[in-house]
C-alpha cells in the first residue's frame, strides 16, 4: 500500500485531527515524508477526474480528513436523521461513561466499551450532549465530557448530583489503582 493511502486510513480511521509528527510515529517515516505525502494525498483528494467525496483539512500541523463542500446537503440531511433517532444501548453506555469518568478521552472510552466509538461520540456530539475539550496532557488529543444540555436534560444542576456519584467515581479510582499496582508488581517480577 502507498503512503498515501496509508495516511488516508489512518485519518479515516482516527476521524480526528491528526498531527504530522503523530503520522510519522504511526507510519515510522519522517516528518518531511509525511508532510510530503500530505501534499500528494490532498492532490489525490482535490484533482482527480472525478470530484471525491473526501477533502484534506490542515491546521497548525495537523491533518484530517472531511466531506467535500459539494456533499454538505446530503451531510446535513443525514445528520438530521440521526438527530431523530433515539440514542440507543450504545449512545446511553457512552454517555454513562463520560458521565462517571469524564473528561475522557476516546481510547479510554473504546477500552471499556471494547469496540470503536467514533460513530457514537460524534453522534452525541452533534446532539450537543457531550463536548470535546483538550487533553491538558497531550495538546494534540481530545478529551471528552458531559455538555451543560445533557446535564440540564437530565435535570441536573451539577455533575455530582448524578446518582451515586462520589461512590461510583471511588469505586472506579480504586479499581484503576488496584489495576495499577498489578502492573508494576507483574514488571518487577
Amino acid at each position: 500500500m502507498t503512503l498515501d493511502a496509508l495516511i488516508e486510513a489512518v485519518l479515516f480511521w482516527k476521524a480526528e485531527p491528526v498531527s504530522v509528527k503523530k503520522l510519522a510515529e504511526i507510519l515510522e517515516k519522517s516528518e518531511q515524508e509525511i508532510v510530503d505525502t500530505i501534499a500528494v494525498l490532498k492532490n489525490t483528494l482535490t484533482t482527480t477526474g472525478a470530484a471525491r467525496g473526501l477533502t484534506l483539512i490542515e491546521l497548525d500541523g495537523t491533518v484530517t480528513l472531511g466531506t467535500h463542500p459539494e456533499a454538505s446537503a446530503t451531510i446535513e440531511k443525514i445528520a438530521k436523521e440521526d438527530l431523530v433517532k433515539d440514542l440507543g444501548k450504545a449512545g446511553l453506555e457512552t454517555i454513562s461513561i463520560i458521565l462517571y469518568q469524564g473528561p475522557i478521552s476516546r481510547a479510554e472510552i473504546d477500552y471499556i466499551r471494547g469496540v470503536n466509538s467514533q460513530f457514537i461520540i460524534r453522534n452525541l456530539l452533534i446532539r450537543d450532549l457531550i463536548e470535546k475539550v483538550e487533553n491538558p496532557n497531550d495538546r494534540r488529543a481530545f478529551h471528552y465530557k458531559p455538555s451543560m444540555r445533557l446535564l440540564a436534560h437530565m435535570g441536573l444542576s451539577n455533575i455530582e448530583s448524578l446518582p451515586e456519584f462520589q461512590n461510583i467515581r471511588a469505586h472506579i479510582a480504586a479499581f484503576k489503582a488496584a489495576g495499577e499496582e498489578n502492573t508494576s508488581e507483574t514488571s518487577q517480577n
